[in-house]
């Protein structure tokens, strides 16, 4: 038996499962066949979209989704489809810190408790410096960003979208106009989730993730 081969990212994984779920709701709630057949059509379509470079297998893989109309078949496919996912790369507590050297005291998260296929990025906070971090995969390499954290009201966070608890996180930029003079500052700030492992259940795309995180280390797309 061929070994599958990842190449579903978490935040696919989840515009997946939503798709699904709007297929799974008319299946069950609508009574006339061609709404449904339109729904179900509409969920392929955009589920192959997000995936323009699938190969044959993957495609095959992937189409199944048309072919789903009882509660069972919606649960096993999305069990089907976790060996296909991507990992969030696994990394120590050194490799961290290396990240973030200008905290000596810098408090980790419990690295043996996180499922690394379900992480489009890493977030922690440390309540008693008022800090949050985060870590992404970007261009091949680790990034890792830190900011203030100041916890608000329910919001949407720029993230995952969702309506949720989130905190106010601004982050210095690293990028300094040519002619900037030498105490230059720039923050950038945006709404996210307190819990990052909820966000990282909901994100369905990186876009918001890689622009912010391009604006602070001062990075440009290759």
């Amino acid at each position: 038996m061929v070994k599958p081969f990842p190449f579903i990212r978490n935040h696919q994984y989840n515009f997946i499962k939503k798709q699904i779920d709007l297929l799974e709701r008319a299946c069950h709630s609508v009574t006339d066949p061609k709404v449904v057949e339109s729904v179900r059509y509409s969920v392929h379509f955009n589920i192959m979209e997000a995936f323009p470079d699938a190969t044959e297998l993957q495609r095959q893989v992937l189409e199944k989704v048309s072919s789903l109309r009882a509660e069972v078949e919606f649960r096993d496919y999305l069990h089907s489809l976790e060996p296909y996912l991507v990992q969030f790369p696994e990394v120590t507590g050194k490799q961290l810190a290396k990240l973030f050297p200008k905290n000596k005291k810098l408090k980790l998260p419990d690295l043996t408790a996180i499922d690394y296929r379900y992480v489009t990025y890493l977030g922690w906070v440390d309540i008693a410096t008022n800090k949050l971090f985060i870590v992404y995969r970007l261009d091949g390499q680790f990034v890792g960003i830190e900011g203030r954290y100041i916890p608000t009201n329910k919001s949407v966070c720029f993230l995952c979208n969702r309506h949720a608890e989130v905190a106010l996180f601004t982050a210095v930029t690293r990028s300094k106009p040519a002619n900037a003079s030498p105490d230059y500052y720039k923050a950038i700030g945006n709404y996210l989730c307190v819990d990052s492992e909820v966000c990282n259940k909901n994100i369905t795309d990186v876009t918001a993730l890689e622009k912010f995180v391009r604006e602070v280390v001062g990075t440009h797309e290759p």
